[in-house]
């Protein structure tokens, strides 16, 4: 880790849908040897584990409940006690509003840590638009195409395997994706200000090709554990 503080480097990725999140964060954890934490998988590991948590967690989603903020940090807390979180980690999906946001700086304080950043991946709501909803696949081999950015060199026909059986998702309609946009950020707006207000947010340019985005998020981190 660069940097004098050896202190973890505990991270906030925000980002919509399509921002590139998963696999910028995936280069972090390359570079930092950081660790992401999804709160997905953050469930799942602990009620797989059988953790007093994990429990309490299986129990209120066995009963179709959401699981609450309480339940939460408490594994999250269980989380970064792992030796593999020494160097810090990525939260992803965590929090989403700003009073999960104050339990999440209370445990940080109570387990002598910070979160070093929280890192707002900018996008183009129409340009995303565009990007997410011209996707499809080819439905035997899984290759990728898009409308505007590469499409097939025979229409309807793939490139790598020959096939004609192109798929789309059902959620990449133009109309979904901007409503799934517009939601994020009613979302996220209090959570920017929050992070704002604490003098650790920082804004990262998603729409740039990948390899930027990825140096400008090297340079925050570094920034932000020297």
């Amino acid at each position: 880790m660069d940097g004098t503080d050896q202190s973890p480097a505990n991270l906030i990725l925000l980002g919509p849908p399509g921002a590139g999140k998963g696999t910028q964060a995936r280069r972090l954890e390359d570079t930092f040897g950081l660790v992401q934490l999804s709160t997905g998988d953050l469930l799942r590991a602990a009620v797989a584990a059988g953790t007093e948590a994990g429990k309490q967690a299986k129990a209120v989603m066995e009963a179709g409940e959401l699981v609450s903020d309480e339940i939460v940090i408490a594994i999250l807390r269980d989380r970064l006690s792992e030796d593999d979180c020494a160097s810090g980690v990525i939260l992803d999906g965590f929090p989403r509003t700003t009073v999960q946001a104050e339990a999440l700086d209370a445990l940080m304080f109570d387990m002598d840590q910070s979160i070093r950043a929280a890192i707002s991946l900018e996008v183009e709501d129409a340009a995303m638009v565009e990007r997410i909803s011209g996707r499809f696949t080819c439905g035997k081999c899984g290759e990728g195409y898009h409308d505007m950015f590469k499409t097939p060199a025979v229409e309807g026909v793939c490139d790598k395997c020959g096939s004609t059986d192109m798929k789309r998702r059902a959620d990449d309609n133009a109309e979904t994706v901007a409503s799934r946009l517009s939601a994020y950020h009613a979302q996220t707006a209090p959570l920017i200000d929050y992070y704002d207000g604490k003098g650790v947010l920082a804004r990262v340019d998603a729409m740039a090709d990948i390899d930027v985005v990825a140096r400008d998020l090297n340079t925050v981190v570094r920034q932000a554990t020297a």
